[in-house]
């Protein structure tokens, strides 16, 4: 009836680091993005925020008309 001996000290840590690991993978792909996927995002919201000031009217006060 002899087992293997556990160190459960290792053990603890051991699990630990499996879920400090699995931890890690999900916030990298939850927050992971490129560089070139930042830029790409960013050049994008630029453009649209440009075309949609392209089209404002505005009024004597600055104020749209409504």
């Amino acid at each position: 009836m002899s087992g293997d001996v556990v160190n459960l000290r290792q053990a603890r840590k051991k699990k630990a680091r499996a879920e400090k690991d699995r931890v890690a993978e999900q916030n990298r792909l939850t927050h992971g993005r490129t560089k070139a996927e930042k830029t790409l995002t960013r050049t994008l919201n630029e453009k649209a925020a440009r075309t949609l000031d392209q089209g404002r009217r505005e009024g004597s006060d600055g104020a749209e008309d409504a």
